[in-house]
């Protein structure tokens, strides 16, 4: 059997890569651990941490297809983010502009949680643990 130990990373195309830098970075927090320009591509790749773990990568391409908004389309369904204080978070996401989900509670843990977006709207959640 495959023994795998952790996910490495979870990659993500933007449109707008100064747009999408700067929400990953400034907004959530995340820190840059490289930043590479591939001129022959006309594309960026960002390396970010969270906690001094490897965590995202972020490219950009030259106009890259829109995501679906179906959230149960195929694919990458959300970027989930353990939170130890979901009001605050959410207080902290609404007053640098981004506007989160009515928080629900999951019947099944009792654990409260919300979705809010990036700016490519891929739908990120905020789990309280």
């Amino acid at each position: 059997m495959l023994h795998l130990e952790h996910i490495h990373h979870i990659a993500i195309i933007c449109s707008d890569y100064n747009r999408s830098r700067h929400f990953y970075t400034e907004i959530l927090g995340l820190k840059v651990i490289q930043e590479v320009h591939r001129a022959d591509r006309d594309s960026y790749k960002l390396d970010l941490a969270l906690n001094g773990q490897y965590a995202i990568e972020l490219f950009s391409f030259p106009d890259p297809p829109k995501r679906t908004n179906n959230p149960e389309a195929r694919g990458l369904r959300h970027l989930a983010f353990a939170v130890k204080d979901i009001q605050a978070s959410v207080q902290q996401l609404v007053l640098r502009g981004i506007p989160c989900e009515p928080i629900r509670t999951d019947p099944h843990t009792q654990k409260q949680f919300t979705f809010f977006q990036d700016p490519d709207q891929l739908p990120i959640e905020l789990y309280e643990i």
